[in-house]
């Protein structure tokens, strides 16, 4: 190990070790406190009457949750909290977005505003008028209604350029609207803690094992058992006189179903149930914030039936919790082969059933498993009833929460990661189509690019394939899907970094998020052209748009050499720029970021004011002479992107020794100027559009080819003289032969 004593004198260590001694006694306990309840502070901004008509004043802070009651004089109209003390509201900028909602005692809501956020990078260019106005709509939200619907029972509106800020203003929304619903009982709904008892959690240290008697005897385990003659009894009271007429066969006493079901994503209970492989396997399993029941029956009736097979839905059970329900489908099912229990008895079925996270499940609280019994009471016609089977965890398996102080904020970081999850999973498979396309461009790519010499063999093939790949990025990634990349996605990672990264937001636009997986591979490849050079909306537009020009025969201007090569560094510059300014604020560097012409041209279309208009206009106009102008000189995503490009693994780019020398037709071909007159090829500035490749293989064109091709051709020239000469030897020498003979 290397000694670093010369790097650090002894003094200097003391020094820091005391500082961080002090850092920790002093600072400690107040970084230990209790985070205050935002509400409080914007309560003290906005008066009653500005929240609900007809108010008059403010009631106390309530002692267990962060809500003030809204008053008219001594009547109680509602409660009002913000969001961000209930749920996790981090937003693309990294900082919480914060809305202040009423709700009344209806559980509907009375009124929903943004009062503080800190999302430049989204709302730039987009009226903060309409993202307020966007929130203002949950006004009259049904929150018992969504409750009942998981929390989608309400249609999302998106503004284009801000969605991933609308997805998280609507999750905070009615997350928050739902907790505080159910902790005042508002509307009906059941209070989480539904025996007013205090707040438990499950007792994970618990892990104990226990056999089947031990399990059965103290509720570990609960049983649903119906016999033949019950069932009949239960169809015969339903007055159905079909269903009486087909009674279920048999001795009354003989078992119907054996219904058994236990909670096993309890260490206690699944390591006595399952043996300790198999609830390792049922960890592996199961995603942070998901729960598992297991569920055992015997008997002539299957908890399961056929209906799973065709459907994947199993319709004969669900579990009932308060206000939700969770019907199980077939990816949410495992068999299990056998009990470790000891003194278990044999069931025919074992199943195991995951419950999401994002579902509600409590598994502290009460909750019971439904049973549907059928009967066929015509050729295609059915008769149903339900059994429950009550379920509650004994107390052996609990451990007390502490309770939170008087008005503290109630975030619970694993139920607010746990939705969050639920929140981007929910948006990757409403966009399954959107990302299957986006893969597909993505790969089709990459073998354009790892069988270049084969894509780049007919000119114009190649030609029309690139132009086509860049209408589809142009028109799907950028004005369909506004996946449009930007240097304040990277901002947004740097704050992230700062202020405690999370996947999660980042995850909200899946293909955002794709196509940064994507120039992070890529970079490592073929370095910034991947990206630019075909993936970026904006360059797309740029390329297509001097096609048009090129067309109608618009000058192109090249500019010379020495002067292009000095512009090269004004993107760099720009890019240090918004990156210091970045470091002493944030909102700042994400303004000056408007150098980027994307979110007027590609996210709002051009629907702006005219300022940012005029400027798209003016590059775009100057790209119509000069192909790729803001690419080629200011563009600070590009000027990131170069700097770890550099570090590529290949150079894929085939050059012929003469390239440069005396050759010059790649350079002067090259629309970004990216060749040097030496032949080189440079890394920072080529945006891999392969048309030095495709003329690398040009037969009309390249010097090179053209010579060699001049070479065979001489050779095969003389070849063939050659052989004509000795063939007229050859015969002249028969000839003599002949007439010798004659």
């Amino acid at each position: 190990m290397k000694n670093f004593s010369g790097l650090f004198p002894a003094r200097l260590v003391r020094l820091l070790l005391t500082f961080q001694f002090f850092l920790v006694a002093f600072l400690g306990p107040a970084l230990a406190q209790v985070t205050p309840p935002v509400v409080e502070k914007f309560i003290a901004q906005i008066p009653p009457g500005a929240l609900e008509i007809g108010a008059t004043s403010y009631g106390p802070l309530d002692g267990q949750i962060p809500v003030v009651p809204v008053l008219r004089d001594a009547e109680l109209l509602g409660y009002a909290f913000i969001t961000s003390d209930f749920v996790g509201t981090t937003g693309y900028s990294g900082k919480p977005i914060h809305v202040l909602v009423v709700i009344g005692l209806d559980a509907k809501l009375l009124r929903a505003e943004l009062v503080e956020h800190s999302e430049p990078i989204v709302l730039i260019g987009i009226p903060e008028r309409k993202i307020k106005a966007l929130t203002a709509g949950y006004s009259g939200l049904d929150i018992v209604a969504e409750a009942g619907a998981g929390g989608s029972g309400h249609d999302l509106d998106i503004i284009s350029g801000a969605t991933v800020t609308i997805m998280i203003i609507d999750d905070s929304i009615v997350r928050s609207s739902i907790k505080v619903a159910r902790a005042l009982g508002l509307g009906g709904l059941a209070p989480d803690s539904g025996d007013g008892g205090p707040a438990r959690t499950l007792n994970m240290d618990d892990l104990e094992k226990s056999d089947w008697l031990s399990l059965s005897g103290n509720g570990a385990v609960r049983r649903l058992t119906l016999d033949v003659g019950q069932i009949n009894a239960a169809f015969a009271a339903t007055g159905d006189a079909r269903a009486i007429d087909r009674p279920e066969p048999g001795d009354p006493g003989e078992v119907f179903i054996d219904l058994q079901t236990a909670l096993v994503s309890v260490p206690g209970v699944g390591l006595s149930l399952l043996g300790e492989a198999e609830y390792n396997n049922l960890g592996d399993w199961l995603e942070e914030g998901e729960q598992a029941i297991l569920v055992m029956g015997r008997g002539r009736y299957s908890f399961k039936g056929s209906g799973y097979v065709r459907g994947g839905v199993f319709d004969r059970i669900q579990l009932i919790q308060g206000d939700i329900s969770v019907r199980f489908r077939d990816r949410q099912q495992r068999r299990l082969g056998g009990l470790a229990a000891e003194g278990a008895p044999t069931f025919s079925e074992l199943d195991l059933f995951k419950i999401p996270s994002g579902a509600g499940f409590d598994p502290t609280r009460p909750w019971r498993l439904q049973l549907l019994a059928q009967r066929a009471v015509g050729a295609i016609e059915k008769r149903y009833l339900t059994f429950d089977l009550e379920y509650e965890l004994p107390e052996r398996y609990l451990a007390p929460l502490k309770a939170a102080p008087g008005g503290a904020t109630l975030v619970q970081a694993a139920e607010d990661a746990a939705a969050r999850a639920e929140l981007w999973k929910r948006i990757w498979r409403d966009n399954k189509v959107e990302i299957g396309i986006l893969v597909v461009m993505l790969a089709i790519l990459s073998g354009v690019f790892f069988f270049q010499v084969q894509a780049t063999k007919n000119a114009r093939a190649f030609y029309w394939f690139r132009i086509g790949f860049l209408v589809v990025t142009l028109v799907f990634i950028g004005w369909g899907q506004n996946a449009q990349l930007s240097i304040v996605n990277l901002m947004a990672l740097g704050t992230s970094l700062i202020n405690g990264f999370n996947w999660d937001t980042f995850l909200l636009d899946p293909l955002v998020f794709i196509l940064w997986i994507s120039v992070a591979v890529a970079l490592l490849f073929w370095g910034r052209g991947a990206f630019c050079g075909w993936l970026c909306p904006f360059g797309a537009l740029q390329e297509l748009l001097n096609q048009i020009a090129r067309f109608f025969k618009v000058p192109q201007w090249r500019l010379p050499w020495g002067l292009h090569e000095r512009l090269w560094p004004i993107k760099y510059i720009i890019f240090l720029g918004l990156l210091g300014l970045s470091l002493v604020s944030i909102p700042l560097a994400e303004q000056f970021a408007e150098v980027e012409p994307f979110k007027t041209s590609i996210i709002l279309k051009f629907a702006r004011s005219w300022p940012y208009v005029l400027y798209a206009s003016v590059l775009l106009g100057i790209g119509l002479f000069v192909e790729r102008f803001f690419c080629r000189y200011l563009c600070p995503l590009g000027a990131a992107l170069a700097v770890p490009g550099r570090m590529r693994m290949f150079d894929w780019l085939k050059r012929y020794k003469e390239c440069g020398d005396p050759c010059q037709i790649c350079a002067s071909d090259c629309f970004v100027q990216a060749i040097h007159p030496t032949g080189e090829i440079n890394p920072n500035e080529c945006l891999s559009c392969l048309n030095c490749q495709v003329l690398y293989q040009d037969r009309l064109r390249c010097p090179v080819i053209i010579l060699k091709q001049k070479k065979r051709d001489k050779l095969a020239r003389s070849t063939e003289q050659s052989s004509a000469a000795l063939d007229r030897v050859i015969g002249n020498k028969t000839q003599e032969k002949g007439k010798k003979n004659v």
